[in-house]
């Protein structure tokens, strides 16, 4: 159904076209340049976010002095201006040059998983270029699907799906994701999920992560202990000194079986949610630390964000 779009999302939806076309038009060094510049000028200007990005380095990192969780925080903001630079470049990439840009480490582990034909399942998170790194993998001649919310405004959420899907991949929206997702994974197809989001109560369960308990959604332990579909973990990596990406693959994770279906639905969660924490602690500037990781508190607990 066609959504209701306001002036309000207009507002926000030029700007956000104008800086992705404009971005569009240069030579992609000069994107990533710019976009990094971007980056940190929101981390100056936007108060807000950068409070929510403190916090949470607070709550992972408590040992790092204030002025090394600063250093850090700075860098992810550059982290995500850089991923605004590489998504305005979509339209130019092609299977030829995107070599030029993003490599490949442990893609054994993938195609090993893919031979198997029950599917396959990519654990990853908004890590890196998350963004590029579906739409690489799809050049390379890998199309997959991947679980998506919808934008609150129409028309950004209009203009993301078109660059996303123009590599061939193609979005499952959550609300309906699991019948779609079991097709898919039967028909032998690669969807990716993002995990790291803060749930609500009734979508997730209360799972460690670092250290804290974090709502937590267990549809990829449901999918994967029904289809025995193999989880495959691929994240992102940048690389400062080439300016390029490695996409890297782990080996698919074994799955938990004790016989209680709950539990082995708790227990890989848990495992998920430690792979998660594996990458982020290798690679901190990666992660989107201005996301209320921790906001659904269990009952009882106070909140930890403003």
């Amino acid at each position: 159904m066609r959504r209701r779009t306001t002036l309000r999302h207009w507002l926000e939806y030029v700007p956000a076209w104008l800086m992705v076309k404009a971005l569009g038009c240069l030579p992609r060094s000069w994107a990533l340049a710019i976009g990094e510049w971007l980056g940190l000028l929101t981390y100056y200007a936007w108060g807000r976010l950068r409070r929510v990005g403190h916090r949470n380095l607070a709550l992972v990192f408590p040992e790092m002095s204030p002025r090394e969780r600063r250093h850090l925080l700075r860098r992810a903001f550059r982290n995500l201006g850089r991923l605004l630079g590489e998504f305005s470049q979509f339209p130019k990439l092609t299977r030829e040059t995107i070599r030029t840009i993003v490599t490949y480490e442990g893609l054994e582990h993938y195609e090993r998983a893919l031979s198997l034909g029950r599917g396959v399942l990519i654990l990853t998170a908004h890590f890196g270029a998350w963004e590029l790194s579906a739409f690489a993998h799809a050049l390379y001649g890998h199309r997959m699907a991947f679980l998506v919310r919808p934008l609150d405004n129409p028309l950004l959420d209009r203009l993301i799906e078109t660059y996303r899907t123009l590599s061939g991949n193609r979005l499952i929206p959550k609300r309906d994701a699991a019948r779609r997702v079991l097709r898919a994974l039967r028909e032998g197809e690669t969807i990716g999920v993002l995990m790291d989001l803060n749930t609500q109560p009734h979508e997730g369960l209360f799972c460690d992560f670092f250290g804290r308990p974090a709502c937590t959604s267990p549809l990829l332990a449901h999918l994967a202990l029904r289809t025995e579909a193999p989880i495959v973990p691929g994240f992102l990596i940048w690389d400062e000194r080439t300016r390029t990406h490695v996409l890297h693959f782990d080996p698919p994770i074994p799955l938990i079986r004790t016989g209680d279906p709950e539990r082995d639905v708790r227990l890989n969660t848990e495992r998920f949610n430690k792979v998660l924490e594996s990458f982020i602690r290798r690679y901190p500037d990666h992660w989107l630390w201005v996301h209320k990781r921790w906001h659904t508190r269990p009952p009882g607990e106070p909140p930890l964000y403003e």
